[in-house]
């Protein structure tokens, strides 16, 4: 199924946002890198897609009900063995009926946890007046409390998107701090610059939030794609 295929295809089922998994394969066919992941429907299937994948793992409850799976207890981080999956596994189940009871549960996601990297964020939304703009800044939970962010308007080549890291306090650490490697701008860059394409491209998509991409010394990984239908 090609990308457009799947952003009609999430807009005729009423999808409030496009299912997480499609969002990541949208993000690939324009070169932004995502994390492998797969979706299960049950503990035994979770285990070996583990295996086959790696330790360590996340997993996520996956429900076109549940839109922020965080707030109800739908994302587990940190596991390291097939021990602590099953335990987690359990637990994500629990806390999806607790939470949200009325949610009709598709399946658990299987991700490959990313080691941490410097945490931005990459955005985007439709403006009214202006059309397409992305934004760029310091990512991961603080986003909202320090608001470090620059905009741009699509389209922008690569020059421009890195007059927009520049604009941020996150450049500096981006740069290598406290004897830290200095990360790949040049990658983060184009991730900016193909964000902009993406959300030029389908007008059927409202606005979209990468939180967080991991910053490594020779790549970039967008950990959580999220794109909201008009």
């Amino acid at each position: 199924m090609d990308c457009q295929e799947v952003i009609k295809k999430s807009v005729s089922n009423g999808d409030a946002v496009v299912p997480e998994l499609e969002a990541q394969e949208i993000c690939r066919s324009f070169s932004i890198s995502c994390p492998p992941a797969t979706l299960v429907a049950d503990r035994e299937q979770c285990l070996t897609e583990a295996q086959n994948m790696g330790y360590p793992v996340v997993i996520k409850i996956f429900s076109r009900e549940i839109i922020h799976k965080s707030d109800v207890g739908g994302v587990i981080t940190g596991i390291y063995n097939p021990e602590q999956l099953k335990k987690a596994f359990e637990q994500l189940m629990d806390n999806a009926k607790k939470h949200a009871p009325k949610a009709e549960i598709a399946g658990v996601i299987v991700q490959k946890q990313m080691p941490k990297g410097v945490e931005v964020v990459v955005g985007g939304l439709k403006n009214d007046q202006f059309g397409p703009v992305v934004m760029f800044g310091l990512g991961g939970i603080y986003v909202e409390v320090f608001k470090d962010v620059s905009f741009r308007l699509v389209p922008l080549d690569k020059e421009e998107a890195f007059r927009l890291v520049k604009e941020t306090k996150v450049y500096k650490l981006l740069q290598g701090a406290r004897g830290e490697k200095p990360c790949n701008i040049e990658a983060l860059c184009e991730v900016i610059v193909n964000t902009g394409r993406l959300l030029a491209a389908f007008p059927e998509i409202k606005e979209l939030d990468f939180n967080p991409v991991f910053c490594y010394p020779d790549s970039c990984t967008v950990v959580d794609a999220r794109l909201v239908l008009k």
